[in-house]
């Protein structure tokens, strides 16, 4: 197999590109540098491709790895044919390479196998190659023996044999396969006699080839869970006569033997197989198709705007035990916490209590926004909090998904960084960071129970797992880190940096400081490959080499030193924020010039004069800012056609949910996104989005919200 041919073709890419990218991979280097500091060496590849090609290389050289094993196992039978080594190196798929390998493969006591046994095989072999007339009892009768009481025993045991050798034909496999994918229909019903979630599929039948994703992981759920039967519909009437034409002889006296094991076949072994075949491909693809949405809607989660700067309360809503409140400063430093009684009626004083609380705490540390958890008694919190603004102005409060949070506050990960506090106060300080910045708090989480997928407990959890820790790697990277005052699970998602190197970093500094990227090549166990993977993501913001505070790798000081030089630049105008003016006169002088005299490439030299424009810029920066609220909406307040404005919380096949601040999200149907056909949500919309929507229909006893992001829309 040429892997290296593969991949271009399928990427539509040059083969020095794949070769370039294999062997950066092989040689240890992490996607982030890569993707970022080796963009001449592959042609600018984004991460999002290096990804991808990386995952299919990996399934290439298993792929491979498994070729050779059949190899081996085939010649050491001593079954490897010429022909069957030629189709062996054809193959291009797993399931190609184990039809092929099906014939030869070491089988447990089948009805075949046993026929065999009794010396039936030649009579097999017989009924399979008779062209013409002939007796066919009589032929049975010469098998007949201690073992086989008669000819009839003696056929069964050869139409067995015929069954298991139809069964394991690798090309009737393959094109049966094709045509059931081309053309079968799943179809469901309800196993038992009730109303459940799962009643749209009551009497439910689709093509397998139409099938999205979230239908097919539902259906399975509602097998598994016993409320659904689910059955394939396939052509048959198509089905067993090709199979019959590739086996029985027309006009032949043992066609009628050959067509019975033909439809034994078809019944007892290929239909089985290939269904549960179907179905795994099936829920492959929608197991790949949830992960690709799960993957985005996290990314776009990660990547919302910081509130920078902005002293902030959060507040984790409760009944009995009261809420938990906690101030944080701009950089997430607790400044203090407490606790307020104001969501249960009745209670006037302490409600009054609470609001001198909260109102103290809001006037001693300048807080201007409040983050309020969206868990219990979350309406009743927004309420009161609504009413304490009009004595406190300039604050503003925003509702923040608390999903994952209840996990933080109770691991040991949060134990250590507050040891001093209960889960409900920790709760409260990971509410005001997630407001404060999102990714910094979120990457304390498993990625899983953010809440921001579907059906992920039914995915597979090792490629999810994958897939989730690559997009946090990848948004950690893309945003950078401050080394001085990031949290080791921060840290610890730095291209090169793993859990242990963030620890030995974090003990490092609060044993000594780390003045310069420079310093942490003192870090223990922070070697020259870790320091060439991580340097360039780590920012040390008070260095006396400006350029530390940048994303421009160590690598390339040299470079970048001697650009700013020769556009007539001195170094000491990064400190004062930047040189705006750099892009222009590097263009005025000729990039590709300048590229040629700093022996650089070209995609290099725009990223570094991108970083001494604005150095560490935060790419979130230019993204639409929260949705800070000064009122209360209920949702028996709303009505259909009202206009509101909402944030995009989730992205699933079928829609999207939108926080209209209600305390519960509204739905979007894939619908009533656009005034033309959308292939998928995500085209539109991703998660944070902030967006005009229209109120379609309210049933405020389910919790139901039926929205549209075109007006009049029903």
């Amino acid at each position: 197999m040429d892997i290296e041919q593969i991949l271009s073709s399928e990427f539509s890419i040059k083969p020095w590109q794949v070769r370039a990218v294999t062997e950066l991979l092989d040689a240890g280097n992490t996607i982030p540098f890569i993707a970022r500091y080796r963009k001449e060496t592959h042609g600018n590849l984004d991460d999002q491709t290096l990804r991808e090609l990386a995952q299919r290389l990996e399934y290439l050289r298993g792929l491979d790895k498994r070729r050779g094993e059949i190899e081996k196992a085939l010649s050491d039978q001593g079954n490897l044919t010429e022909e069957l080594s030629e189709r062996l190196r054809a193959a291009v798929t797993l399931a190609e390479l184990e039809d092929l390998y099906r014939p030869y493969r070491p089988k447990r006591r089948t009805r075949a196998s046993v026929a065999k046994e009794r010396g039936l095989e030649p009579l097999a072999q017989w009924l399979l190659l008779c062209r013409g007339r002939a007796d066919v009892c009589a032929q049975a009768e010469k098998f007949v023996s201690d073992q086989v009481p008669d000819a009839d025993a003696a056929l069964a045991g050869a139409r067995d044999i015929i069954a298991e050798t139809v069964s394991d034909d690798a090309a009737l496999r393959r094109d049966l396969r094709e045509l059931i994918a081309r053309e079968g229909v799943l179809e469901t019903e309800a196993a038992r006699e009730k109303d459940s979630v799962y009643r749209m599929y009551y009497g439910f039948q689709e093509s397998v080839s139409a099938m999205a994703a979230h239908r097919v992981l539902a259906i399975n759920r509602g097998e598994r869970e016993g409320f659904l039967k689910v059955a394939l519909r396939v052509p048959e009437d198509r089905i067993l006569p090709k199979i019959k034409r590739a086996y029985a002889t027309p006009n032949s006296s043992t066609a009628p033997e050959v067509c019975a094991a033909c439809e034994d076949a078809w019944e007892r072994l290929l239909f089985p197989s290939l269904e549960r075949e179907l179905r795994g491909a099936l829920t492959d693809r929608a197991n790949e198709g949830a992960i690709r949405v799960f993957s985005q809607n996290l990314r776009e989660l990660l990547m919302q705007p910081p509130v920078k700067g902005r002293v902030i309360l959060g507040v984790d809503p409760g009944f009995r035990t009261g809420c938990k409140l906690a101030v944080v400063d701009g950089t997430g430093r607790v400044l203090e916490t407490g606790v307020g009684y104001f969501t249960v009626p009745g209670m006037t004083a302490r409600r009054e209590e609470a609001a001198r609380l909260i109102k103290s705490m809001v006037r001693r540390h300048n807080v201007t926004a409040i983050a309020i958890g969206n868990g219990t008694a979350s309406r009743e919190s927004e309420r009161f909090i609504a009413s304490l603004l009009p004595d406190l102005p300039g604050v503003a409060y925003a509702i923040v998904s608390e999903a994952g949070a209840s996990v933080y506050s109770a691991s040991p990960l949060a134990a250590r960084e507050f040891p001093d506090f209960d889960v409900s106060l920790r709760s409260a300080v990971s509410i005001a960071r997630r407001l404060q910045d999102p990714l910094a708090e979120l990457v304390k989480i498993e990625p899983r129970a953010i809440g921001v997928g579907q059906y992920q407990h039914d995915l597979k959890q090792n490629e999810l797992s994958d897939a989730l820790d690559g997009v946090v790697e990848q948004c950690v990277n893309d945003v950078g880190v401050e080394v001085n005052t990031a949290s080791p699970e921060l840290l610890s998602h730095v291209a090169g940096i793993g859990p242990a190197l963030a620890r030995n970093i974090v003990a490092y500094r609060e044993a000594s400081g780390i003045p310069s990227r420079a310093a942490l090549k003192k870090v223990p166990k922070l070697g020259p490959r870790a320091f060439q993977q991580c340097a360039g993501f780590l920012r040390v913001a008070d260095s006396k080499n400006p350029l530390d505070a940048t994303a421009v790798h160590p690598e390339s000081y040299g470079s970048a030193r001697a650009l700013m030089e020769k556009l007539g630049f001195d170094e000491s105008e990064l400190r004062r924020g930047g040189i705006p003016e750099i892009v222009d006169r590097a263009k005025t002088y000729g990039p590709e010039k300048l590229a040629e005299e700093l022996d650089i490439g070209l995609p290099t030299l725009t990223d570094i004069l991108s970083e001494l424009k604005k150095p560490g810029r935060d790419p979130r920066d230019g993204l639409p800012a929260p949705v800070l609220r000064t009122d209360v909406l209920d949702i028996k307040d709303l009505t259909p056609g009202m206009e509101l404005t909402g944030t995009v919380r989730n992205v699933i096949d079928f829609g999207a949910f939108v926080d209209i601040g209600v305390h519960q999200d509204g739905l979007v149907h894939i619908s009533r996104m656009a005034d033309r056909y959308v292939k998928h949500p995500s085209d539109l919309v991703k998660v944070g989005d902030v967006v005009k929507v229209w109120v379609v229909d309210v049933d405020p006893a389910k919790k139901r919200i039926a929205l549209s992001m075109v007006k009049g829309k029903k």
